[in-house]
């Protein structure tokens, strides 16, 4: 007991702290009890080690968050790129449910955006669908591509009637002896509907002495196709059409022994035999 009275007395024993001011001779003294510097010296050190864990829990939660705020942005964007590559696949699906090339490259939609598939970085992840998407830009590019020539690429026939003179060698019908017919012709009513046979633009609509009245169709891909002998046109020069577009009404002008079509096909400068692209839509009919 005697102990325990003494430690206590030691605790509330005065200690004098002495200050002395540069500017001053005369000195300061505070007199505290022993126990009151014990205390002040344990709340500094506590309150020391709670301001350095606040700290440390600052950093670590910043760190946390820019973290979390790193990856939802990549979560987001892998998301996003998934979206985007279902909708393509799911268009390709679409088109392949058509069953014959032409149909499939009438319903190319080239719109599919494929350049907001975006990335992720994360490596094998990243690796998988950069490759993909690359496979569906391809793709995409190539029907694009495939589509354009279908659509520029002469098909079926430009006018209802009956052939009368094939391509090739033949016997002139005005002059007599062997020639070379560089086109079609096929006879039918005047007034008849002259259709054109594939998307381009009207290069020539007008009067041409031994043709009459003539419209000639760039259609692109080293594709045209020349309407003669028409009785009237009713595009102008520089005008976009679409293939099935009516263009002209028959006739029997220009050099002409009675009302038809004259229908030419060129390619990369030369002309072809239109019959081949008349039997190849009829190909496609007999597919469908």
């Amino acid at each position: 007991m005697y102990k325990i009275k003494r430690f206590i007395k030691k605790l509330f024993t005065p200690v004098s702290i002495m200050m002395i001011p540069h500017d001053s001779k005369r000195t300061i003294n505070i007199k505290v009890p022993s126990v009151g510097i014990v205390i002040s010296v344990f709340l500094w050190l506590v309150g020391s080690i709670f301001i350095i864990s606040v700290a440390v829990d600052s950093v670590k939660y910043y760190d946390m968050k820019n973290k979390l705020s790193f990856y939802t942005a990549q979560f987001t964007e892998l998301n996003h790129t998934i979206s985007t590559l279902q909708k393509a696949e799911a268009e390709f699906k679409r088109l392949l449910s058509f069953g014959s090339k032409e149909k499939i490259l009438e319903n190319v939609d080239t719109k599919i955006n494929t350049q907001d598939a975006g990335s992720i970085d994360m490596d094998l992840l990243k690796d998988r669908i950069k490759k993909t998407v690359e496979r569906v830009v391809t793709i995409n590019s190539y029907l694009r591509e495939r589509k354009n020539i279908y659509l520029a690429t002469p098909v079926g026939w430009p006018i209802i009637g009956r052939v009368t003179s094939d391509f090739g060698k033949r016997e002139d019908p005005r002059y007599g002896g062997t020639d070379f017919h560089s086109g079609m012709d096929i006879a039918t009513s005047p007034g008849t509907h002259v259709k054109t046979t594939a998307d381009g633009i009207v290069s020539f609509s007008g009067w041409s002495t031994g043709s009459g009245n003539l419209v000639i169709i760039e259609h692109g891909f080293g594709y045209s196709t020349f309407y003669a002998h028409n009785s009237s046109t009713v595009v102008k020069e520089g005008q976009k059409v679409k293939r099935g577009d009516i263009i002209a009404y028959s006739g029997s002008t220009g050099h002409s022994t009675g009302p038809h079509l004259h229908y030419e096909v060129w390619l990369n400068g030369r002309p072809v035999n239109p019959r081949q692209f008349i039997e190849e839509a009829k190909n496609v009919s007999k597919e469908k």
